[in-house]
């Protein structure tokens, strides 16, 4: 699978070992920052995971702030793009399986290496389940994105 990962300064760290994970698993990664420790901001990451999936240069994605709130209120603001914060491996599948996630949200701050991995193989191993409820509620969430984008607010 082709995924492409972000993070700022606080999920660096965290995210170099997914990345490492990921290509030792076979999987295909682009890494768009940051780069290093040094303090950036997280609506930046958000935002070149997103133009990477929606220009499809990925298939999905993985973000990690210190936290995953910011990242995750930044992604959710792009068309098209449906961030999860997951710190739980119900919640990484789930989100697949019945939300269509499409972006994997992680907080460095709040779970350990071992675990985000978890969190990982069930975001990677997960599949939309194309149930008519799940089409109809995604519908809806789409519908709502829509709304929005053409309104003059």
């Amino acid at each position: 699978m082709r995924l492409v990962l972000g993070s700022d300064h606080a999920g660096f760290e965290l995210k170099q070992s997914l990345a490492k994970y990921l290509r030792e698993l076979g999987h295909e990664v682009l890494d768009v920052g940051t780069h290093n420790t040094e303090s950036v901001d997280y609506p930046d990451y958000a935002e070149a995971v997103a133009e990477a999936l929606r220009d499809g240069r990925a298939e999905r994605g993985v973000l990690i702030c210190g936290s995953g709130v910011g990242a995750s209120v930044a992604a959710n603001k792009i068309p098209g793009i449906r961030a999860g914060l997951c710190h739980d491996a119900y919640s990484a599948h789930q989100g697949v399986e019945h939300d269509d996630m499409n972006v994997l949200v992680l907080g460095a701050r709040v779970i350990g290496p071992g675990l985000a991995k978890e969190l990982l193989r069930g975001f990677l191993h997960a599949s939309f389940s194309g149930e008519e409820r799940h089409v109809r509620r995604l519908g809806k969430v789409k519908a709502i994105e829509a709304r929005y984008l053409h309104s003059e607010r």
